[in-house]
């Protein structure tokens, strides 16, 4: 027989069976590995300047409780405590912060930080874009792990259909031999190992390093010479002026030397395409310079 319950008791009953239940939640980084949560992460470290914008993207960004240098947008990301930067991270700092997940780049330099961690009970997910397509796979993965799947179902669309349409406005573009100038000494450059390989090639770009096995190769000025870009793209003006004295190298010849600004193209996160539209604008001003003909 079941006991007589009071009204406060019944009431207490009724609201501990309509409390949500926080299932565990999974999905898969870069690696391939599958991250797993007890719950929907609440204080996540981020440990990327990208990563970072993903996150506050897809409206999981109250939940980011720490990160690195260069983490500076949105505005909200400013406000965030420092755990370091390129050049290293505090792994003090990060327990002190008792996140639920880090999130972490491919390529971020700090391998044994990063295996610490879960064996401190820290879950990692790993992120390493490298298709167009990887920034909204990853968000959507972030959604998952954050519960913030409907806002970033919205933004990987959004994303999608941005270069959805930069495909259709660029791809078919009279193809130019590209040299992307990273450095000026040593001088780095990028391949199509690097995210910002198929973006130049979305802009009916050819790389002259595309096929470099690293993703950002050291290359020779003698390199350089011998494939004839037509368009050399740098960060910044003293790159360009080193090919000044090389007149007869077909980008100098028609000055279609161009300074390509990073601050958003470096960054494969939401507003890549941005970046992208910039880059392809720039490849048509070296059409333009050199005679050819933009369809």
């Amino acid at each position: 027989m079941w006991p007589r319950l009071t009204r406060p008791g019944f009431v207490s009953i009724c609201l501990l069976f309509s409390l949500p239940i926080q299932a565990s939640v999974s999905a898969q980084d870069a690696r391939g590995q599958t991250v797993t949560l007890p719950h929907p992460a609440q204080r996540i470290v981020s440990l990327i300047p990208h990563t970072t914008e993903m996150l506050y993207a897809i409206g999981a960004g109250d939940r980011v409780v720490a990160t690195v240098q260069y983490s500076d947008y949105p505005e909200a990301a400013k406000r965030l405590p420092r755990i370091g930067s390129f050049s290293g991270l505090s792994l003090e700092a990060i327990l002190r912060q008792k996140p639920d997940l880090v999130v972490a780049w491919h390529a971020g330099g700090f391998p044994r930080e990063l295996e610490r961690l879960p064996r401190l009970g820290i879950p990692v997910f790993i992120s390493h874009p490298v298709q167009i397509d990887d920034v909204a796979k990853e968000m959507l993965a972030l959604g998952k792990l954050t519960a913030s799947d409907k806002g970033a179902e919205k933004i990987a669309e959004q994303y999608r259909q941005q270069f959805t349409s930069l495909s259709q406005r660029y791809s078919q573009r009279r193809p130019v031999r590209v040299f992307y100038q990273l450095s000026q000494n040593p001088i780095f450059t990028i391949s199509d190992q690097s995210f910002i390989g198929p973006l130049i090639r979305l802009c009916s770009g050819q790389n002259i390093f595309a096929t470099a096995k690293l993703p950002a190769p050291q290359v020779s000025p003698a390199a350089v010479i011998s494939a004839q870009p037509q368009v050399i793209l740098a960060t910044d003006q003293a790159s360009l002026d080193q090919w000044l004295r090389w007149r007869a190298l077909p980008a100098v010849a028609n000055k279609a030397l161009f300074i390509q600004r990073g601050e958003i193209l470096h960054r494969p996160g939401p507003r890549l395409a941005q970046g992208v539209e910039q880059l392809c604008r720039t490849l048509d001003s070296a059409r333009q310079q050199l005679g050819l003909t933009i369809k």
